[in-house]
């Protein structure tokens, strides 16, 4: 694994859709030059006429907001923050509302921008408005939690929920571009980091061997924040995401690989009313769906006890509360986005590095799963 502290650039290349083609920078405490990378992207050499937005939610305003609108005043960018409530529970048609009404109370036009800074919520919700506003405004990501660095700003996936599920309206809009700091990821709860594990540990088990033993081996440092490992997981995680995107950009084929625990792990955020996290709930579908591939696809079991160790090391539950009721669990499925009629997909593991997509899971065994991973 590369340990190398310089800027990286990695280009998505969309050769059908050259104009969706962008890069992803990243680097460590690289804050202050963000804002001239922004302006550099949009071509300004002058002061920009048209407002641009810069959507985030309360928390990450708190933190980062005024110092990153500074920035952006400073190199000639006429930008506005527009906040909304933290959480997943602003992250409904109701939020993008009153962000619409927001930006057209700015003046904002089609040859505004947006820029959207925060974790995937905010990655989400700023890319669902900016592919509807207008029909739709260029948009940028510059990602703070390590669930987006590493997963969710890449790849042009939007979305909002609704009562019924997660994900259920959404668009595919690529970012004009995605700029990671690493350091931003200093200011992220304990909670909220370990939420990201749950991503980065589904990319080494999907890319193979060697990227998840060097998860494996590097646990320690990667909790502990250290720049080089972090630096390390981000850019093997976005040349991943990369590369499957350039493949498979709307998600037909191979891209629904990155899906891997995502589908019993929305059903559980779901049935769980979001009371428990994205990256919790995405660990314990991961670990069902690799009890899934031992018991179809004879997947050795040692597989899941270091997947269930690494998590445990990470801070992760690994164990579904009893109050999350399996019959609310299942018809959370029914409503899956990823369904094919009556045939509910699911990405199963023939070993590490070797995912395919499975429509056989037998409701009786996937329950046996369900319930056996109770606290």
């Amino acid at each position: 694994m590369q340990k190398d502290l310089a800027m990286k650039k990695i280009t998505v290349n969309l050769e059908q859709l050259a104009r969706s083609s962008y890069d992803i920078c990243i680097g460590n405490d690289i804050e202050g030059e963000i804002a001239q990378l922004i302006a550099q992207s949009l071509a300004l050499s002058a002061p920009m006429r048209a407002p641009a937005a810069v959507i985030s939610d309360s928390n990450v305003m708190s933190i980062h907001g005024e110092r990153f609108l500074e920035s952006l005043h400073r190199v000639g960018i006429n930008a506005t923050i527009v906040p909304f409530p933290a959480g997943e529970s602003s992250k409904n048609i109701l939020t993008v509302t009153k962000l619409a009404e927001s930006l057209l109370d700015l003046g904002m036009d089609r040859s505004s921008k947006i820029i959207a800074l925060g974790g995937g919520v905010v990655g989400d919700v700023a890319g669902f408005v900016a592919s509807i506003y207008m029909r739709g405004i260029p948009h940028i990501q510059i990602p703070t939690s390590l669930i987006a660095q590493t997963d969710s700003s890449i790849g042009g996936k939007t979305a909002v929920d609704l009562p019924q599920g997660k994900n259920l309206l959404g668009t595919f809009l690529q970012p004009a571009a995605v700029f990671i700091d690493v350091r931003f990821l200093a200011t992220l709860p304990e909670r909220e980091f370990s939420n990201g594990m749950a991503e980065v540990i589904k990319y080494g088990l999907l890319n193979g061997e060697e990227f998840f033993s060097y998860i494996e081996s590097n646990i320690g440092g990667i909790m502990h924040r250290e720049t080089s490992a972090l630096m390390a997981v981000v850019e093997r995680c976005c040349r991943i995401k990369k590369g499957i995107v350039e493949i498979d950009e709307k998600e037909k084929g191979s891209r629904r690989f990155l899906n891997l625990g995502h589908t019993v792990g929305h059903a559980i955020e779901a049935a769980a009313d979001y009371q428990i996290s994205h990256g919790e709930a995405i660990a314990i579908g991961m670990l069902a769906a690799l009890r899934l591939s031992s018991a179809i696809l004879q997947l050795p079991n040692s597989v899941g006890e270091r997947v269930e160790r690494i998590l445990r090391t990470a801070g992760i539950p690994t164990r579904l509360p009893s109050s999350v009721d399996t019959a609310a669990i299942f018809a959370k499925l029914k409503t899956d986005k990823k369904r094919e009629g009556n045939k509910m997909n699911f990405i199963l593991l023939q070993d590490i590095g070797l995912p395919l997509v499975a429509d056989n899971v037998l409701q009786g065994l996937l329950t046996a799963i369900i319930e056996d991973l109770r606290q």
